[in-house]
């Protein structure tokens, strides 16, 4: 089922709504990114539990469009490729983000208990999907017992957030280059003001969600006319460009000094975007999406638990500079970026070429049996 009539069009014209839909996304998220640091102080929520939150939830949702309704269509492939590629793609972010901050290195400024356990919590709610492929079929009205635990597991992580911030037993040691958010807020509003500014951010998070609508609706079709494969489609192309309000706001935060709502956004949001295979899963109508998960799948979910590690270190180390402005943290999880998007592009081809080469010994096979049958006929005659 198609809301957006692009099945007759041409393959250029999809990849140019493909195209123009990331635009809106990253246009908007750049307005986004700066009502949510206005918010973030007027609220008293503090940036880290409002990006890990608000913004991380809000940005998440062309993401969440895409994965849902891949999976309500049938495209469990695209699905949870779109789900664990885009919080690949996010930790990338931290190192463009990371590149953007010049008084120190991003995970050195921006140290915060909320932070370190936001990292533990991602890290953690990774293990679940891969503890269901590997678990027993096993569903009830379709949804697997992951999709109930993820949740759960998700909220006792903000509680425990919520908790570090209140009445934190770890503190990091403050530097020159440390931020510290609640110092200099001195922002007021007026409830109509504030009033105001959630309704725009609510118009921008509505504009974005239409946005990653069409994105979702543009890549199965590109999936489907092209040769690239469900996986890397949502690797490279879906969960990019779905993550694009991720990559904006995390920019604009650190420019605008708001560098704890940057690594928080990131972070946090990609804490929620696990959640989107507990979403597509009870969307998914044939069992378990969990094991509809292919090995690409499961290498992408082990190479995303590993550059959240590093991450984690990078925040636990504070390194204050390094390699060209950016910490080690951030030259490993681009590395390694780069080499697993090399490791399935092998694959990919690899898989091609074994599929062809079956293809033609089917076809020589019956080639060889009709000539067989043929010769036998000329003898019975």
């Amino acid at each position: 089922m198609q809301f957006i009539a692009l099945e007759g069009w041409p393959l250029w014209s999809v990849f140019l709504v493909f195209a123009l839909a990331a635009g809106v996304i990253g246009l908007a998220g750049t307005h986004m990114a700066r009502l949510a640091d206005h918010l973030a102080d007027l609220t008293g929520l503090g940036q880290a539990l409002f990006g890990a939150v608000l913004l991380g939830a809000s940005t998440s949702l062309p993401g969440i469009l895409t994965s849902v309704w891949t999976a309500f269509e049938g495209v469990p492939d695209l699905s949870v490729s779109n789900a664990i590629g885009g919080i690949a793609a996010q930790t990338v972010f931290l190192v463009v983000a990371d590149m953007f901050c010049r008084r120190a290195n991003l995970e050195h400024a921006a140290a915060s208990v909320e932070n370190l356990i936001q990292a533990a919590l991602l890290m953690t709610l990774l293990a679940i999907p891969l503890l269901a492929n590997s678990g027993p079929d096993i569903t009830f009205f379709a949804i697997h017992p992951a999709s109930v635990i993820l949740p759960s597991a998700y909220l006792f992580g903000l509680i425990l957030v919520k908790r570090a911030k209140a009445a934190p037993l770890w503190v990091a040691q403050k530097t020159r280059e440390t931020q510290d958010e609640d110092c200099g807020s001195t922002e007021q509003a007026s409830p109509g003001e504030l009033m105001s500014m959630w309704w725009k951010f609510g118009g921008l998070v509505l504009v974005v969600a239409v946005a990653g609508f069409s994105v979702a609706q543009t890549g199965i079709i590109i999936a489907e006319r092209t040769a690239i494969s469900g996986t890397l489609v949502g690797l490279l192309m879906t969960a990019v460009a779905t993550s694009l309000p991720e990559l904006v706001t995390s920019v604009a935060a650190v420019r605008r000094g708001a560098l704890t709502l940057a690594v928080g956004g990131i972070i946090g949001g990609n804490s929620f975007d696990v959640l989107f295979l507990a979403f597509s899963d009870a969307a998914y109508r044939d069992g378990s999406i969990y094991h509809a998960m292919t090995d690409q799948h499961v290498f992408i979910i082990a190479l995303t638990m590993m550059m959240s590690g590093i991450i984690l270190l990078g925040l636990l180390r504070r390194e204050k500079s390094g390699f060209v402005n950016i910490g080690f943290e951030s030259v490993l999880v681009l590395l390694l970026y780069l080499g697993a998007i090399a490791v399935l592009a092998f694959d990919e081809g690899k898989s091609e070429a074994e599929s062809s080469r079956r293809s033609d010994d089917a076809l020589a096979g019956g080639a060889y049996s009709c000539e067989m049958v043929s010769c036998r006929v000329l003898v019975a005659t």
